[in-house]
This record gives C-alpha cells, sequence and structure tokens, in this order.
C-alpha cells in the first residue's frame, strides 16, 4: 500500500499506484515545461508557486477518473496540467485580492514582487493553459472556458456580496460551486473524457466532483476554526483574522438573527472587530469552537461529502472507485 496525492490517500493496487504516480509525475514536469519563458523573470514568478509544492489534488482526479476509460491516453496528462495550471493562477490573483503575505509556505508572489507582477503573472499561467487546450480540441476549450466563467463569476459574487435578501448561506456556498467545485469538477471530467469513457460515466463523474470540491472548501473553513496548526499545517484563525466570513460564521450569524441570545450576539460582534490581537483572536477560536454553528458547518460538509459518495454508487466496482470512496472519507475525517 502506497500513500499519494493529498490527505494520505492510500493506494491498494499495484497497477493503479504506478498509473497515478507516473501521471503526478508527468504532470509535476509539464508544469515545468509550461511555465517556462524566454524571458528568465517571468520562469522564476510563474514556477514560484509550482515549486512551492502543493496537494494536486486537481491533477490526482484526473489520474483516478482516466481510469474508467484508457488511462494511458495522449490527452490526459495535457488535462491535469491545464487545470493546475488554472489553479496556480487564481491563487496569484487571490492573493492580490487578499493582500496575503504567504502562500504555501513561502513568500507570496505580490508580497515579493508587487500586486501587478503577481496579477500579470497568473495572466501568464492563464495563457499557457489556453495554449495547450488548443491542442485537446473544441470541446476541451469550451468545457475549460465555462469553468473559467463559473470561477470568476464566483470571485466576483464574492466580493459583490449577496443581494438583499438573500440568504447569505445559500449565497456562500454558491459561491464556493462557483470558485472551487467548478475546476474540481472540470478535473473529474477531463480525466474521464479524455480516457474515453461512456457519457454516463463522465456525467457522474463531473457531478461528483463538484460536490467533492465544494465539501473539501467546506472542510478548509471547519479546520480553521477547529484545529491547531499542528493537525492543518496553517495558523488557526487565519480566515477569521481577515474578516473572512466563511461558513461557521455565517452559520452563527444565522443562529444570532433568528434566537436573538446575548452570547451570540456578542460572538458576532467580537469576530466582526479587530482580530489581530492574540487575545482577541484566542478568545473568538474559543468561543465558536463551542458553538454548535461549528458542528452545523461539519455537518454541511459531511452532507456534500456523503453526496459525493452516493453519486459513484452506478459505477463499476473498481480500485479507481474505492479511491475516489477513500477521497470522500477523507474530506469528513479533515472536518471531523
Amino acid at each position: 500500500m502506497t500513500v499519494v496525492g493529498p490527505f494520505g490517500l492510500s493506494v491498494r493496487d499495484q497497477a493503479l499506484e504506478t498509473d497515478v504516480q507516473a501521471g503526478l509525475t508527468a504532470v509535476e514536469a509539464g508544469l515545468l515545461e509550461a511555465t517556462k519563458s524566454e524571458v528568465p523573470f517571468i520562469t522564476e514568478a510563474a514556477q514560484h508557486l509550482v515549486k512551492a509544492g502543493g496537494k494536486r489534488f486537481r491533477p490526482l482526479l484526473v489520474m483516478l477518473a482516466a481510469q474508467f476509460g484508457d488511462p494511458y491516453a495522449p490527452g490526459i496528462v495535457p488535462s491535469a496540467v491545464v487545470v493546475e495550471l488554472t489553479h496556480l493562477a487564481t491563487l496569484y490573483h487571490d492573493d492580490v485580492m487578499d493582500e496575503a503575505d504567504v502562500r504555501r509556505g513561502v513568500e507570496s508572489a505580490n508580497a515579493r514582487w508587487g500586486n501587478s507582477v503577481a496579477v500579470l503573472t497568473g495572466d501568464f499561467l492563464f495563457a499557457r493553459a489556453s495554449h495547450i487546450l488548443a491542442d485537446l480540441g473544441p470541446e476541451a476549450v469550451r468545457i475549460q472556458a465555462e469553468a473559467f466563467e463559473r470561477l470568476v463569476t464566483g470571485q466576483i459574487l464574492e466580493t459583490a456580496g449577496p443581494r438583499d435578501g438573500r440568504d447569505p448561506v445559500e449565497h456562500y456556498l454558491d459561491v464556493m460551486a462557483g470558485k472551487t467545485g467548478s475546476l474540481v469538477a472540470v478535473s473529474c471530467r477531463f480525466g474521464a473524457m479524455m480516457s474515453g469513457a461512456d457519457e454516463r460515466v463522465v456525467d457522474i463523474l463531473t457531478q461528483y466532483g463538484e460536490r467533492l470540491g465544494l465539501a473539501f472548501q467546506l472542510a478548509d473553513d471547519v479546520l480553521d476554526v477547529a484545529s491547531d496548526a499542528h493537525e492543518s499545517g496553517k495558523t488557526p484563525g487565519t480566515d477569521l483574522r481577515e474578516g473572512i466570513a466563511t461558513l461557521p460564521v455565517l452559520r452563527l450569524r444565522e443562529a444570532a438573527a433568528r434566537d436573538g441570545r446575548a452570547e451570540d450576539l456578542d460572538l458576532v460582534r467580537l469576530l466582526e472587530g479587530d482580530l489581530t490581537d492574540d487575545a482577541r483572536l484566542a478568545e473568538a477560536l474559543t468561543r465558536l469552537r463551542a458553538h454548535p454553528a461549528l458542528e452545523q458547518a461539519r455537518r454541511d460538509t459531511v452532507r456534500y461529502a456523503e453526496d459525493a459518495r452516493a453519486l459513484l454508487a452506478p459505477l463499476p466496482d473498481c480500485t479507481a472507485k474505492a479511491a475516489l470512496v477513500e477521497l470522500c472519507d477523507a474530506v469528513v475525517h479533515r472536518a471531523g
């Protein structure tokens, strides 16, 4: 048994392990090649986050979905490079919007070179992804364009906030479906489609990816509140300190508006105040961890992961299906 990919996914089949590891190695080489430029500075900036590492969650899903057809088909690795390049490009842009100083344990591109270079580097990665897509055919271009539109729409909706009368939780879930779920869904779709899998299988895996991607993001929301730094690899309360209203906070606001309890309203005020002070942040974390809103956010996460798992039921039993089920279990475990 070998552990590969995010969450310590265990692969118990030698053939699947070989295929997945070979695919991910090829993707890594493809990412380095795609981020090279004749201008050394552009290469340095474009490879900054590639070399910082990452889970390679989306390429892993491409490789697993490809097991339902021909896993050696020529379009599989390039399509995995496309989705990871797109993901990386969004990180450059996100860090500018969030004024982030650190990404994946290294200095963010915007902190190192400034916002203009970070934005333009993200654009460069989008351009390189489009160049690879052109060789994969018009259907692949259309699918990626639709996903990118959803991703950008999600980002804009997040920035704009919910319209008057819109449930903030529903708005947030729509935002996350666009920002995260869309590209994870495309990862599964590309893997199955490029492998020549049956259209019904492609559709099932696309829907699976959408729900798994959303569960993955919601698990991060829970971890930001519930975990310690050793467990999660990031400082607890990072989103709270930056004033990002993640799902536990939205569930708290929902409860405060519904029930009007003084302690809930007081916690909302604390979270909406200045949390740059370590003592205030620690108090906010302690109180939110003890609040039912956190458990509600966990249940929301588990629901999407279970929905993803249920979608896999019609697929033939195989080691790739077992691995996809295990990813659902891993998301639940992270949020547990």
